[in-house]
């Protein structure tokens, strides 16, 4: 019985270790891209993603707690402006700066989720990603796990 156990407990070593073996070869980093039709000129789009202070306006995030704790420093808009929330379970605390700005096309937010450890994610809208009829976005995080 001994024997058994001890053959069980050697192979789930040997499993454990080949899973982390095989994930260490992976990316830390992944990549979301979406895509929305707005009919609006870019110029209009890129000023409501630049300011974060109109994110109330589009921001489905905003409506999931409308009690949710909101500051902003930094800039007024552009690079530099910062924006942090304190919200119910489902919307977590975190901060939001623009670390990158280019009218009327390029806005890059780095997101950091402060009840989240595991690594950083960024928001990008590239150069001539806003259009007469398209927005989209990339959103990227790198993975941070120690091992």
């Amino acid at each position: 019985m001994l024997k058994i156990i001890g053959i069980i407990v050697v192979i789930l070593v040997v499993a454990v270790v080949a899973l982390l073996a095989y994930a260490a070869t992976k990316p830390d980093t992944f990549t979301v891209k979406r895509a929305a039709a707005i009919k609006a000129p870019p110029e209009k789009i890129f000023a409501l993603v630049n300011d974060l202070r109109s994110h109330a306006l589009w921001s489905p995030w905003e409506k999931k707690d409308p009690a949710m704790k909101k500051s902003y420093s930094g800039a007024a808009s552009g690079e530099g402006a910062v924006y942090e929330w304190d919200g119910n379970k489902n919307i977590g605390k975190g901060r939001m700066e623009i670390t990158e700005t280019s009218p009327p096309s390029k806005v890059t937010l780095k997101l950091d989720f402060l009840n989240d450890e595991l690594g950083e994610s960024y928001a990008r809208i590239p150069n001539n990603y806003i259009s007469d009829t398209r927005l989209r976005i990339q959103a990227y995080r790198k993975i941070a796990l120690a091992l």
